[in-house]
């Protein structure tokens, strides 16, 4: 492949080896396959798609070309004089070619559907090329049936003869093309790509920017629609593999986006709050960006939130304080006090293959040793019938059963690249990853709606490692699967709501720092995306992993306490985030650096003040109460180290918006205000609200 241009064209993919079979197989004559180079170039802003038999490489005479105001295929004769006094040297350069397509006049040729024109050169009369513009759908061969091949149909229904890739993959040029336009499937035949279509996915999002307000940015020569259509591919790519595109893929995606919007002139560096909130909106539905009537002014409450208490977690629970809380048939005693033992500090290693079944509801905490026997029987018939219902389905089956052989190949994929370093799963032909496919490809017949999406395999992994057993495993997987299950589903859901929770308390904790956040196109908290898809897998250790979820999984002191968990990991980030001017980018790659670097007891600690800090205000904003679960009951907190009284009354939530009182007091006098204060805002800064 080339990278770099050429002359006044940039070759951006180049493949040798692309035929077409001029007869269609009717005959063994040699000449009946034309061996050709496929190019895709840029020119003028504008992208074409040539092939030319190898004879005709250097031979611009007799190129079939589809022009920007026609869908029509014509045929480019040159001009008699400039023929004569070009040399050879000039020729045997694609600037030579683009300047010969640039001075040549053309006529217009009929062209029947599926067949060539006819022309005075043998091989020549193959050549063609065509703007991208005109292209309206792709046919793919059907897989299997010898050489991979794409037929390019262009608008008015004009068919290109087919291109047979007998030394490469047609995918390559397929994945080329993306960058400049979006291509779907076509509800009528999988085979068919078609341009520019309205796909329901999220992708859709980026599409909407071509609507009116962009289109019109797009026709000022602000907005390229070119790269605009880039970030729709990358949109893409996010969405298929969220948790290891979204720092890369998001950030280049609205980056160029952002920067498009800016343009060049320092004093629009700002970007208008309304093209904000229809990228952010349309990018996350069910996001609402609160813009308000009076530009400059918002009204906030301030919420007094009290003295934060000073948190110390204890040793992790031993095998010998377990014993101690089981009676003679094997139930446990007291299982809130339990609960609040691992809550505040983990479990001794050893004793985790036992506890965690407890903790993800594969056993239930009142039964008995030989209840538990009983239910681990059922369980292994039950998981074993599943296991054989995709063991035993055959090559031939497997061709004719396409979401099957997706899971199966992204599976593959993900497994083997799953914590390779850690002893578990090293090395090649590890028995661990061999446990890791059977138990992933085991959930889709026990889910086959969901089946496997990219990120579930870092949610097995750790638990693969603690039970060193392929039943229980899954067991438990499946019951992690039922608390995260909305992150995966194809709306993502699970997600959206979460971010917009995060966005809730981390307003309340400090509505300054998330003043700044928006400042910098920020607010939307997306660089916590991939801490909320996989529960922080990739941003602990291993161990560390181990000591958080099963801290998370007692449920205590609060309902979405890794809500909380986020929240203070930014608010450990707040002040570098704010004294360095961090900007979007900075941002970004700030929060996503500091993976293996986060202290798991010192988040912890935090995470649980700040629970206890809200638990005891006596006006929890009413969203706030409903995320934490705290509206309408009494809130029990393991809060021994306190002194204070371990029942915490019902919570009166009012409905409003607030502040913390990291924001400067702009009343008058030093009393304190509680009526609702117009604090003075940039013009340019969001809001995000809950929907």
């Amino acid at each position: 492949m080339a990278a770099a241009g050429v002359g006044s064209g940039r070759i951006i993919y180049e493949q040798e080896g692309v035929y077409i079979h001029s007869s269609c197989g009717k005959t063994n004559d040699q000449d009946s396959l034309i061996s050709g180079i496929l190019r895709v170039l840029e020119k003028d802003a504008e992208i074409i798609v040539d092939w030319r038999p190898l004879d005709d490489a250097l031979d611009s005479s007799s190129i079939l070309y589809a022009g920007k105001d026609s869908s029509s295929v014509v045929e480019w004769t040159q001009a008699p004089k400039e023929r004569g006094h070009r040399g050879s040297e000039h020729l045997n350069s694609y600037e030579a070619e683009w300047d010969m397509v640039n001075t040549v006049s053309s006529k217009k040729k009929p062209h029947t559907n599926g067949d060539a024109p006819s022309h005075r050169n043998g091989k020549s009369k193959w050549s063609f090329l065509f703007s991208l513009t005109d292209l309206k759908s792709i046919k793919q061969n059907k897989e299997g049936m010898g050489w991979s091949y794409l037929v390019f149909c262009l608008k008015d229904d004009v068919v290109l003869p087919a291109l047979h890739f007998h030394q490469g993959d047609s995918k390559l040029l397929i994945d080329s093309l993306e960058k400049y336009v979006v291509l779907c499937e076509s509800p009528q035949d999988k085979r068919t790509l078609l341009v520019n279509c309205q796909n329901k996915s999220l992708s859709q999002s980026f599409e909407n920017l071509l609507d009116e307000p962009a289109y019109g940015l797009i026709q000022a020569g602000l907005l390229d629609r070119r790269m605009l259509l880039w970030a729709i591919h990358q949109w893409k790519k996010i969405k298929k593999d969220p948790y290891t595109a979204t720092m890369v893929g998001f950030s280049k995606v609205t980056n160029y986006i952002f920067d498009s919007l800016r343009g060049s002139d320092p004093s629009t560096h700002q970007r208008p709050p309304s093209e904000m909130a229809d990228f952010l909106s349309d990018a996350i539905p069910g996001l609402k960006i609160n813009q308000q009537e009076e530009p400059g002014f918002e009204v906030i409450t301030r919420i007094d939130l009290g003295e934060r208490p000073v948190v110390q977690r204890r040793e992790p629970v031993s095998l010998e304080e377990w014993t101690k809380n089981i009676d003679s048939e094997g139930r446990i005693l007291n299982v809130d006090n339990m609960k609040q033992m691992i809550f505040r500090g983990g479990l001794s290693h050893a004793l985790r293959k036992q506890a965690w079944k407890f903790l993800l509801g594969y056993f239930p905490w009142d039964s008995t040793k030989e209840e538990r026997t009983q239910l681990q029987k059922q369980k292994t018939d039950e998981y074993f019938r599943m296991k054989l219902q995709w063991k035993s389905v055959s090559e031939e089956q497997e061709k004719r059963n396409s979401r099957l052989r997706d899971y199966r190949s992204l599976i593959e994929k993900d497994v083997n690249r799953t914590d390779r370093t850690n002893k578990f799963y090293e090395g090649q032909d590890n028995p661990g990853l061999i446990l890791l496919h059977d138990i992933l490809m085991t959930y889709c017949m026990y889910d086959f709606d969901l089946g496997y999406v990219q990120g579930m395999s870092d949610l097995l992994s750790p638990l693969l490692y603690v039970m060193e057993n392929e039943v229980d495993a899954f067991w438990c997987f499946a019951s992690y699967m039922d608390q995260m299950h909305q992150n995966f589903e194809e709306q993502m859901q699970g997600m959206k709501t979460q971010l917009i929770q995060l966005s809730t308390l981390l307003r309340l904790l400090d509505s300054g720092f998330c003043s700044y956040l928006e400042s910098q196109d920020s607010g939307y908290l997306y660089f916590c995306f991939r801490w909320l898809l996989i529960r922080f897998k990739r941003e602990f250790s291993f161990l560390d992993i181990l000591r958080l979820w099963e801290v998370m999984w007692t449920e205590l002191p609060c309902k979405n306490f890794h809500l909380l968990l986020c929240c203070a990991i930014l608010e450990s980030e707040k002040q570098q985030i704010m004294e360095k001017h961090y900007g979007f980018n900075e941002i970004l790659k700030h929060i996503n650096e500091l993976s293996m670097k986060i202290d798991v007891e010192d988040v912890l600690c935090k995470a649980e003040a700040i629970s206890l800090q809200m638990v005891k205000c006596k006006e929890l904003p009413q969203a706030v109460c409903e995320i934490l679960g705290l509206q309408d009951s009494e809130v029990t907190t393991p809060d021994s180290d306190t002194g204070e009284d371990e029942n915490i009354g019902m919570t009166r939530c009012p409905t409003s918006t607030f502040q913390s009182d990291s924001l400067p007091v702009l009343a008058t006098s030093g009393a304190r205000d509680d009526s609702p204060t117009q604090i003075a805002m940039s013009p340019n800064v969001s809001r995000l609200t809950p929907a």
